[in-house]
C-alpha cells in the first residue's frame, strides 16, 4: 500500500524550508509521496491575506518540477469556503482509492491545538499524523490531546515525530524582503523568485 503524506499550508511563497522539510518527511517515515495542498481559505486565519490561487499552485509547480515524489494537490483550491481538512482527506481517499494510506504531516505547534479542528475525532479515525518537530514546541503536556483522541493515539503521534533542521526561513519575512526590495535569492527555489519578480507579488504586501 502507497503511503502518502499530505503536507498542507499556505504555500504563500512556498520556499526552501518548505522542500527541505517535506524532502525529509518523506525519507524519515518511508513515504512514496507527499503532496503539498495548499489551502483556499485557512479556516483559522481567514483574514490572511494570500497571494492568488493560480500564483500559488504555479509556484508550487516550478519548486516541486524534477522531484517525482513531491506533487502539488488542488483538491482544497478548487473547493469553495474554508480548508478543512477532515473534507480534503474525504476527497483525497476517493481521488486516490484503497490503495493508498494517507498520513497528515502536521508541526508539533500543530499538534497540540489539533483538539479544536473541525471535527478533530473524525478527522482521527480517517487518517494517520506524522508530527514534524518544531522548535520550542515540544509534545511535552499531552493533557488535552489525550482527553480528545486517547492514549494509545497520541502514543502512536509521539512514536511517529520527524525531527527536523533547523531553518529560520519564513513566508512573511519573504513577503516583507520582496515589499522593501530585498533580496530572496536562496531563500525561495530560483524559479519561484523569477516568478515571483515577474509577476509583481507581495510588492505592495
Amino acid at each position: 500500500m502507497a503511503r502518502i503524506g499530505l503536507f498542507g499550508g499556505s504555500f504563500n511563497p512556498v520556499h526552501c524550508a518548505h522542500l527541505i522539510l517535506a524532502e525529509r518527511v518523506r525519507e524519515e517515515a518511508a513515504l512514496d509521496k507527499v503532496l503539498f495542498v495548499p489551502v483556499r481559505v485557512p479556516p483559522h486565519k481567514p483574514d490572511l491575506t494570500l497571494a492568488p490561487a493560480r500564483d500559488r499552485l504555479r509556484m508550487l509547480q516550478l519548486a516541486l518540477a524534477g522531484n517525482p515524489h513531491l506533487e502539488p494537490s488542488t483538491v482544497e483550491l478548487e473547493r469553495d469556503g474554508p480548508s478543512y481538512t477532515l473534507i480534503t482527506v474525504r476527497q483525497l481517499k476517493q481521488q486516490l482509492g484503497s490503495g493508498c494510506q494517507l498520513l497528515l504531516v502536521v508541526g508539533t505547534d500543530s499538534i497540540r491545538d489539533m483538539p479544536h479542528w473541525w471535527h478533530a475525532q473524525e478527522l482521527a479515525r480517517e487518517v494517520g499524523v506524522i508530527g514534524l518537530e518544531r522548535p520550542g514546541f515540544p509534545l511535552d503536556d499531552v493533557s488535552e490531546l489525550q482527553a480528545c483522541f486517547g492514549a494509545e493515539l497520541v502514543r502512536k503521534i509521539k512514536d511517529s515525530i520527524v525531527s527536523a533542521p533547523l531553518l529560520d526561513i519564513s513566508a512573511t519575512d519573504i513577503r516583507e524582503r520582496v515589499r522593501t526590495r530585498r533580496s530572496i535569492r536562496y531563500l525561495v527555489p530560483e524559479a519561484v523568485r523569477h516568478y515571483i519578480l515577474s509577476r509583481g507579488l507581495y510588492a505592495g504586501a
